[in-house]
């Protein structure tokens, strides 16, 4: 009796034992089977698309283009035209060859200051063909390709403005010695300049403001028309932009003899195509396309076409930006 007590109680003990494993069982399942999907779910995302693999796969290149940027880029007749368009259309044809797509499509997007750069980002264009100049600043949001033009800051001004003001945004302000500096900032701080809002020229004259603790007004204006019209209704003592296009746009004024570019600019800023960062690939094809087109015979006849005939400096600046093979 003893022994058969004795094993009823080592029979319940062993049952006891199974269920417990069981119930173990039963919740540890469910966690590795989470472990499980977890790891799953965090597996890392494949690498995005490149623009190449994107052009390829849509069979359409995105060219992002200002519509006010004379001689840059603009739109005559409704279509995209200017230096960088025709720039532009040299990278459309290389990448048409590279990826062997003879019918490639190619779509001109207008773009805005406010949005050019959230287009590349975004994969809505795959290339910006405008006036942009290259900055660190902007290297954070976005990447360029070769320079493409020796761009920098100029002032337009009513060909009346009084000369003292003009002396003094053509360098000539040592003119009035011994109290030249204090009589230059009086003069400064009368004034209302106008900039293309979020353009290198709008934050080089504020910076200017600060350096010289002088406080003149700056007046952000949407785009180079704008800026003109607002010197020539007097509204502006003068405008700060592109020197290239001040000069372009005075020169389509049919005031043009009321405006005057002061022989003078103020910083040097390479100008190039922008792009999205982070595709090399993609940057390679569009500074192959424009070091071969630099290098040949018709890149004078483009240059010409749009900014007259080339100097010396600007030979030499396409001279070393033309990258060798």
């Amino acid at each position: 009796m003893r022994v058969s007590m004795l094993r009823i109680r080592l029979t319940a003990s062993g049952w006891q034992r199974w269920v417990a494993s069981c119930v173990i069982a039963c919740f540890a399942m469910p966690n590795a089977t989470f472990a499980q999907a977890k790891k799953k779910a965090t597996a890392p995302a494949p690498p995005p698309a490149t623009a190449l693999e994107r052009i390829r796969a849509s069979g359409t290149l995105n060219l992002g283009y200002r519509a006010d940027a004379q001689p840059f880029s603009y739109q005559e007749s409704g279509k995209p035209t200017g230096y960088s368009i025709d720039l532009c259309q040299r990278v459309a044809e290389s990448v048409k060859s590279e990826l062997n797509l003879p019918g490639l499509k190619v779509d001109w997007v207008a773009v805005t200051p406010d949005n050019q750069f959230q287009a590349l980002e975004q994969h809505q264009i795959d290339v910006l063909c405008g006036s942009t100049s290259i900055t660190l600043q902007r290297r954070k949001q976005v990447d360029f390709s070769s320079p493409i033009f020796p761009g920098g800051i100029g002032v337009l001004v009513r060909s009346d403005a009084p000369k003292q003001l003009t002396n003094i945004l053509a360098g000539k302000a040592q003119d009035y010695r011994p109290t030249w500096r204090a009589v230059a900032l009086n003069i400064l701080r009368e004034q209302t300049f106008a900039a293309v809002a979020a353009s290198t020229g709008e934050q080089w004259v504020a910076q200017k403001g600060n350096e010289l603790q002088v406080q003149f007004r700056v007046t952000p204006v949407p785009n180079y028309d704008a800026g003109v019209q607002a010197v020539l209704g007097s509204k502006a003592s003068a405008f700060f932009a592109e020197r290239a296009a001040l000069l372009d746009a005075a020169k389509r004024q049919a005031s043009g003899d009321r405006l005057t570019v002061i022989d003078r600019q103020f910083t040097y800023e390479p100008l190039a195509l922008a792009l999205a960062r982070g595709d090399d690939d993609f940057r390679l094809l569009v500074d192959r396309s424009l070091s071969l087109f630099f290098n040949s015979s018709a890149f004078p006849t483009t240059y010409t076409k749009w900014f007259g005939k080339a100097d010396e400096t600007a030979k030499n600046f396409f001279r070393w930006n033309a990258l060798p093979e």
